[in-house]
């Protein structure tokens, strides 16, 4: 089960976070978040992917940002269209498409997007586009139509481990677990002590 830690910010966090290598860590660039990233972020190892978050951005701003922080992915939340998936696929980065879910979802809006993005995203849907801190009903997804690997997300926590298992039981392809605020000290601030031990119990599944 892959890990991707979202929200980073400092330094010294990112730094200890590498130690753990998750698969993928993420930034964002969305400049409402408490978690918002305006200054130069560190360059990480290979093997962890850096993720840039944008909501509605423009094209532009996607693509000079790619540039300068050097992101092999880019997760999109907002309400992007499946061309506009398409044409930040040409930047050659991954693309995370997010749906935000409450007490019902609509799965065939999925199929416009089949083939213009690499991955879904099931986050909560809340107040903000993501970081909410707590989860919807993860027994919708039984109703999930599509073979495309996701990323589930929406205040995941320690506590989850064991429902997170029991996804891992049924045919649906889970493809990492996205954590936030969940294990947080501060917004943008992760605590490792906690993380820690997750990623061990998740890399055992």
């Amino acid at each position: 089960m892959k890990l991707k830690v979202c929200g980073m910010r400092e330094t010294e966090n990112i730094e200890a976070l590498v130690e753990l290598q998750p698969d993928y860590m993420g930034f964002i660039f969305w400049a409402l978040s408490s978690r918002y990233v305006d200054q130069p972020t560190p360059v990480l190892m290979d093997s962890i992917k850096k993720t840039g978050v944008f909501v509605d951005a423009t094209p532009d701003y996607i693509q000079s940002t790619i540039q300068e922080h050097h992101l092999q992915a880019v997760q999109l939340h907002g309400e992007e269209t499946p061309a506009y998936c398409s044409l930040i696929n040409e930047f050659e980065v991954e693309v995370i498409k997010a749906f935000s879910i409450k007490n019902q979802f609509d799965f065939s809006r999925l199929n416009a997007y089949e083939t213009s993005c690499d991955y879904f995203l099931f986050d909560t849907k809340g107040a903000l586009p993501g970081g909410n801190g707590y989860g919807f009903d993860w027994t919708l997804l039984n109703a999930y139509p599509s073979n495309k690997p996701f990323f589930l997300s929406g205040g995941i926590g320690p506590e989850d481990i064991e429902k997170i298992k029991a996804l891992t039981k049924t045919d649906l392809p889970l493809f990492a677990i996205d954590v936030n605020s969940k294990f947080e000290r501060s917004p943008g601030h992760k605590n490792i002590e906690q993380i820690t031990p997750f990623k061990q119990q998740l890399d055992e599944l």
